[in-house]
């Protein structure tokens, strides 16, 4: 199967080594993402504008692989504030409501920035 490697353009992932999404035949994986914006700053004040903002680059991502929300089957959500649970799941129901994907949310001690919320990883399958 043919594997293809997508950037978001941080400066990590060349340093590093790693990649943003990778498609492997049909099944498409984007790893970790935080609201953290091209310029360095995290974007959003609260967990809801964080989970929006990651979900959108995701999709934009999906998107250059011919994908959308709707191929997505799995959700991982990680948030330092397990509090914010309710505000996390209604920006992600804006995107995933009646997709139903898989989806877990966990407590994590940290992320990078003590500003950042959320962190979330998804995985999606084309159809055939």
């Amino acid at each position: 199967m043919e594997r293809t490697n997508y950037s978001s353009g941080a400066p990590l992932e060349e340093k590093v080594g790693y990649s943003r999404m990778v498609k492997i035949g049909p099944y498409i994986k984007i790893g970790g993402t935080t609201s953290v914006q091209p310029d360095g700053t995290v974007y959003g004040e609260d967990a809801y504008e964080q989970t929006k903002y990651v979900l959108e680059k995701q999709i934009k991502l999906l998107e250059q692989a011919n994908a959308s929300a709707k191929d997505v089957f799995s959700v991982f959500i990680y948030t330092t504030d397990i509090s914010q649970g309710a505000r996390i799941c209604e920006a992600y129901s804006e995107f995933f409501h009646d997709i139903k994907p898989l989806n877990t949310m966990v407590e994590i001690s940290r992320l990078n920035r003590p500003t950042q919320f959320v962190e979330i990883e998804l995985e999606a399958m084309l159809s055939e």
